[in-house]
């Protein structure tokens, strides 16, 4: 019964966080082509990326980006831990592997 409940919380922080995260991309042609990407399966989809991020380290997503990189794609995410320490991890938005996980200073 704990672990319904603690899934069904992580499903909704995540679904809070993307839709959030979403409306913070730069501008609605960013957001669709994003959505592009991910629907033809260029791009792991934004929330494995956050949930991936957030078990690394958990806490608040304070920005995410989708840049491009030479041919290649990349998530940024920022998050806040409790400590107040922010962490930038990037992934490879190709595949989702984790390509940097750093403390900012």
């Amino acid at each position: 019964m704990m672990r319904l409940a603690r899934r069904g919380t992580i499903f909704l922080l995540t679904a809070f966080l993307l839709t959030s995260v979403l409306a913070r991309i730069a501008s609605a042609d960013d957001h669709d082509s994003a959505q592009r990407l991910q629907e033809s399966g260029d791009i792991v989809p934004l929330e494995q990326i956050l949930e991936r991020a957030l078990r690394i380290h958990p806490g608040r997503v304070i920005e995410v980006e989708l840049e491009r990189e030479g041919r290649y794609r990349i998530y940024e995410i920022e998050i806040v831990d409790r400590h107040g320490v922010v962490w930038e991890l990037e992934f490879d938005a190709g595949n989702g592997r984790l390509l940097e996980n750093k403390r900012e200073h």
